[in-house]
C-alpha cells in the first residue's frame, strides 16, 4: 500500500508556506527527499557512463553472482567498513591490498581494474581481492579469470595480514564508528522473533491508553542547562533483504541506549509515525522519507539517514521521548507481535492532559503574533536550507569525484517550488558538449581546452576507457598516486652503475617519502569528505527538517485546531428556549420531553468545556513547541554545528600544514649530483 502515489491537494489559496499541501500524510512531501521525486518510477540519476567492469556494482554483481564468497572477504570488508555502509575508499582497499605482500605495480593495477572512482563497492572489494589472490598464486590479472571462477563457485582466497592493517594516518577521528552494539535481542536468521516474548524486555501493560494521565508538563518547560550535551542517540543501519524474490523488503537495525538492537521494516516507521501524529497532532513532528517505485541505492542510503534523523528527533523531543509506543518501538524484537497482541490508541493527548490556570496564564497574549512571524517566514527558510544542503552535498561530491546528481535531479517542477533561484552552474562538469559556451572569451580559448581534453584522455586511457570525468576527486587520485609512486621505486630499484650509485638511492628515498606523505593527505581527505557528509551535511538536512515539520504543524494546526464551540452554543441557546417553553405549557408527557432537552443541553455544555479546555492545551503546544523545541534547535543545534566544521576544517587545514612541511625536510636532502 506504501508503493502507491499519495493524491495530493493544494493547501488553500496561500502559497506562504511554499510548497505546501494538506494530505494526511507528508510523506509525499518532495521537499524532504534531497531534490528526488519519491513516486517516480525512474532510478536516482546515475554518474556519467563509465566502463562495464570500471565502476558499475551491477556489472561486478554478474561477475561474482552466486558464488560462494570466502569468509576472508568478508572480514576484510569489515575491517575498513565498519558500519556496514556497502562502501569502502580507493585509500582503505590500497591498505588491505598491502598486507598482501603484493608488489607496489601489482597494487596500482588491481586497483585500476576494479574502480576508477574514489568509492569502491562491496562487489568491486571482493573482486580485488579476488584478483590478489589470482596474482599471489602467479596467474594472470583478470575480471573475466575472476568471473570463470565464480560461475564454478571456487573463488580464491587471498593470503592477508589484517592483523599488521595500517591504520588512518589522519588525526580526524571516524566519525561514522560507533560503539560496540549490545546483544541482539533476535537472531539474524530469524530477525522476527517468532516467539513474542522477550525475557529482556520490561513488562508491559495489556493496553497503552494513548498519554499518561496526571499532572501536565507544561508549566515551566525549558531545556536543561546544557541539554545538548544530554541527547540521545539512535543508529539506524541497514540489517539486509529479507522475504521471497516476489516480496522482498528491506530491514533496519535499530540500536539505542534503551534496550538491544531491534530489527524494523520501513512500514513499522511508518506505523510510529502515524501513532505519533495522531497523538501529538500539534508537536513538532518530522516528515518520513518517501518510499519510491523501484528505488535504487542511493535512493535507499538517503532513506536511512532520514529514517535516523526522524527517530533521533522524536527521542529527543521534550515530551514525544516518553510516548509508550516510542518504547516500545525501540525495544520490541518482533514489532508485528506486540501489535497483534497490544491495543493501541490513537487518542489526542489533549484528552488525558490539562493546563492548569498558572500555564494559562503563562501563555503570551500575542502568541499569535510570535506564530504569524514564523509562519511567515518558514516557507523561504525551507527554501534557503534546501538550497544550502543541496550545494554542501555537492560540495561532498566534488571532493570525491562522484558525479555531482543535482543537475538532473532538480527537474523544472521541483526548481520553480523550492528553487526560485536559479543554482550556479555546475561549471566543473561541463562536458565537451558545452564548447560553445559563451563564457569561453574566444574561439582560441575553446580550442586549447579541447586540446587539454584530448591529451588527458590519451594519457589516462589506460587506466579509463569511458568519457572523461569533469572533476577528479583529490583524495582517490592521491591514493593512485601513492601507489604508482611506490611501483615506481620497485622498478627503478637498480640503476644501470650498480649497487653504490648514491644519486639513485637518495632519489629512490626521496619518491619514498612523497609516497608517504601523499598517502597521509589521501587518508586526511578521506576524512574531511566522510566527516562532511555523516556530520556537517545531516545536521545541515536537520536543520531543513525542522522547518518542514514548523510548516507541517501550521498545517495540522489550521485543520484540527477548529472547533464547534459557537455551533454548540447556538443549540444550546435555542433547546434552552424550548425547555422553557416545555416547562411553561406542560403538555401531556412533557416531563419525559423535558428531561429529553435537558440531557441534551448537559451533553453540549460539557463538549463546549471540553472544547474549551482544547482550545487552551492547543495555545499551550503552540508556546511550548515555538519557545522550546523550535528555538532551542534552530539556535543551538546550528551553533554547535557551525563550531564543529569550522573546528574540523581548521584541524584538517593544520594537518595538510604539517604533512607538508615534513615532505618539504624530507626532501631538502634530496641529491642533485
Amino acid at each position: 500500500m506504501f508503493n502507491a502515489p499519495r493524491p495530493v491537494q493544494a493547501y488553500g489559496t496561500s502559497s506562504q508556506f511554499g510548497a505546501s499541501f494538506v494530505t494526511e500524510n507528508p510523506l509525499a512531501s518532495s521537499v524532504y527527499d534531497d531534490g528526488l521525486d519519491p513516486w517516480s518510477a525512474a532510478p536516482s540519476p546515475a554518474p556519467p557512463s563509465v566502463p562495464p567492469f570500471a565502476t558499475s556494482s551491477s556489472g561486478f554483481s554478474s561477475v561474482i553472482g552466486d558464488a560462494t564468497v570466502p569468509i576472508v572477504y568478508h572480514r576484510a570488508f569489515a575491517a575498513v567498513d565498519p558500519t556496514n555502509t556497502g562502501e569502502t575508499s580507493v585509500n582503505a582497499l590500497s591498505r588491505v591490498l598491502g598486507t598482501s605482500s603484493l608488489p607496489a605495480s601489482t597494487v596500482d593495477k588491481i586497483v585500476s581494474l576494479v574502480s576508477s572512482r574514489p568509492r569502491v563497492s562491496r562487489l568491486e572489494f571482493f573482486v580485488a581481492l579476488a584478483l590478489a589472490a589470482l596474482a599471489q598464486s602467479g596467474k594472470e590479472l583478470s575480471v573475466e579469470r575472476v568471473a570463470a571462477l565464480a560461475q564454478e563457485n571456487a573463488l580464491p582466497e587471498p593470503a592477508l595480514d589484517l592483523g599488521s592493517l595500517p591504520p588512518s594516518m589522519s588525526s580526524f577521528h571516524d566519525i561514522m564508528q560507533m560503539p560496540p552494539p549490545p546483544t541482539r535481542g533476535y537472531s539474524t536468521e530469524d530477525p522476527w522473533s517468532s516467539k513474542f516474548a522477550s525475557p529482556s524486555a520490561a513488562p508491559k501493560s495489556p493496553a497503552l491508553g494513548g498519554v499518561t494521565n496526571g499532572a501536565s508538563s507544561i508549566a515551566g518547560t525549558g531545556l536543561p542547562r546544557e541539554w545538548w550535551k544530554k541527547q540521545e542517540t539512535v543508529f539506524v543501519n541497514v540489517l539486509g533483504q529479507q522475504g521471497f524474490i516476489l516480496n522482498r523488503y528491506l530491514v533496519y537495525e535499530v540500536s539505542s541506549d534503551r534496550g538491544a538492537p531491534v530489527p524494523r521494516r520501513y512500514s513499522e516507521f511508518v506505523f510510529l509515525w502515524d501513532v505519533l501524529v495522531k497523538r501529538y497532532p500539534f508537536r513538532l513532528l518530522p516528515a518520513l522519507p518517501p518510499k519510491r517505485i523501484g528505488p535504487d541505492e542511493g535512493f535507499l542510503e538517503q532513506r536511512r539517514r532520514g529514517l535516523a534523523r526522524f527517530i533521533n528527533f522524536v527521542v529527543n523531543h521534550p515530551v514525544v521521548k516518553d510516548d509508550p509506543v516510542l518504547q516500545s518501538f525501540l525495544t520490541e524484537p518482533s514489532l508485528e507481535e506486540w501489535r497483534k497482541h497490544t491495543a493501541i490508541s490513537y487518542e489526542e493527548e489533549s484528552a488525558s492532559k490539562r493546563v492548569d490556570r498558572m500555564e494559562e496564564m503563562a501563555i503570551p497574549s500575542d502568541l499569535e503574533d510570535k506564530l504569524a512571524i514564523v509562519r511567515g517566514k518558514v516557507g523561504l527558510l525551507i527554501e534557503h536550507w534546501q538550497r544550502i544542503c543541496l550545494l554542501t552535498e555537492r560540495m561532498v561530491r566534488r571532493r570525491e569525484a562522484a558525479a555531482v546528481r543535482l543537475t538532473p535531479v532538480l527537474r523544472p517542477s521541483f526548481l520553480p517550488t523550492h528553487l526560485p533561484l536559479p543554482l550556479p552552474p555546475f561549471s566543473a562538469l561541463s562536458t565537451s558538449g558545452s564548447s560553445g559556451s559563451s563564457s569561453r572569451p574566444s574561439s582560441t580559448s575553446g580550442s586549447l581546452d579541447h586540446t587539454d581534453a584530448s591529451t588527458t584522455s590519451s594519457i589516462f586511457s589506460g587506466f579509463t576507457t569511458g568519457p572523461r570525468r569533469g572533476v577528479l576527486d583529490g583524495q582517490a587520485d592521491l591514493s593512485r598516486l601513492t601507489n604508482t609512486v611506490k611501483s615506481l621505486v620497485e622498478v627503478n630499484e637498480r640503476c644501470w652503475r650498480g649497487e653504490d650509485c648514491e644519486l639513485c638511492a637518495g632519489v629512490r628515498q626521496g619518491l619514498v617519502h612523497v609516497s608517504t606523505h601523499t598517502q597521509r593527505h589521501a587518508d586526511a581527505l578521506e576524512h574531511r569528505s566522510r566527516t562532511m557528509l555523516y556530520a556537517t551535511l545531516e545536521a545541515l538536512k536537520t536543520q531543513r527538517d525542522l522547518y518542514v515539520a514548523m510548516r507541517d504543524l501550521f498545517i495540522r494546526h489550521d485543520r484540527l485546531a477548529p472547533d464547534q464551540v459557537d455551533r454548540l452554543r447556538k443549540r444550546v441557546e435555542t433547546n434552552s428556549h424550548k425547555l422553557e417553553g416545555i416547562r411553561q405549557t406542560q403538555k401531556d408527557g412533557w416531563e419525559q420531553e423535558a428531561d429529553k432537552f435537558a440531557g441534551m443541553i448537559e451533553k453540549d455544555q460539557a463538549a463546549i468545556a471540553a472544547a474549551l479546555n482544547r482550545r487552551v492545551f492547543i495555545r499551550a503546544c503552540m508556546w511550548h513547541e515555538l519557545r522550546v523545541v523550535l528555538h532551542n534547535r534552530e539556535n543551538t543545534l546550528l551553533a554547535q554545528a557551525v563550531r564543529s566544521f569550522a573546528r574540523e576544517e581548521n584541524d584538517f587545514s593544520e594537518a595538510a600544514v604539517a604533512n607538508w612541511s615534513s615532505l618539504l625536510e624530507a626532501v631538502d636532502g634530496m641529491p642533485l649530483e
